[in-house]
């Protein structure tokens, strides 16, 4: 799952998106609500965190104009502003959710797997599944033919891409802006290491292999041949 983190405070910028990132999401970080605005409203992501106080634009305003653009995704407010009235008014201009600073990363996970769950419910499954492979979105756990398989953050957001758009030919530039974020390094191989690690835990035991490389281009996720 993709989230857009709008926060100009940059130690709790790397905080969080290092957090996040290490639970398997991934995260597009940026410093102003111009830019969040602009991301918010171009790119597609399963949730926003989003800070009140920002240069350019106030996450006020920028809620305000994503949703007046009709940009749905879900948002929480995570920011030092605790007056009552802040709160009514984020949760009006329709926010998701408000957590006050200091905040507790376990606390802010556990809102963030609400929020999502809401929005799962209303829109989609929470488990993706691919022949006998099952991904719970919500758990964030794997299995294949009952058999649960330890990922890795990375690895899950890699599975959960992949799934999420099986039978499609993946290039590694996809993967890496999809998986990694939009400002990742596109000469690493972090890639072919990840998607080899992925093989070995879901195709290693199994009949029926399930990640294909397509030469030159990228990989495929699909059940036949």
């Amino acid at each position: 799952m993709r989230i857009l983190l709008v926060e100009d405070d940059r130690s709790t910028s790397r905080f969080l998106k290092k957090g996040l990132s290490e639970v398997g999401y991934t995260v597009d970080a940026v410093f102003d609500g111009e830019e969040g605005l602009y991301l918010a409203t171009s790119q597609v992501y399963d949730l926003i965190i989003l800070d009140i106080m920002l240069p350019e634009m106030s996450g006020f305003e920028l809620l305000k104009a994503a949703r007046r653009a009709g940009i749905a995704t879900p948002v929480i407010f995570l920011t030092a502003r605790d007056e009552k009235s802040d709160v009514v008014h984020g949760l009006e201009l329709g926010a998701d959710d408000y957590l006050i600073k200091p905040f507790s990363f376990p606390e802010l996970l556990a809102r963030i797997r609400a929020v999502l769950r809401r929005g799962q419910k209303d829109n989609e499954s929470s488990r993706l599944t691919l022949a006998d492979l099952t991904l719970n979105l919500i758990t964030r756990t794997a299995e294949r033919a009952g058999q649960v398989i330890e990922l890795s953050g990375k690895e899950f957001a890699l599975l959960e891409y992949m799934m999420r758009n099986a039978g499609q030919i993946l290039t590694r530039t996809m993967i890496l802006e999809c998986v990694w974020g939009y400002d990742f390094d596109t000469s690493s191989n972090i890639i072919d290491v990840h998607i080899n690690r992925l093989r070995g835990k879901i195709d290693s035991d199994a009949a029926v292999k399930l990640i294909k490389t397509i030469k030159g281009v990228g990989y495929v996720l699909k059940a036949e041949d």
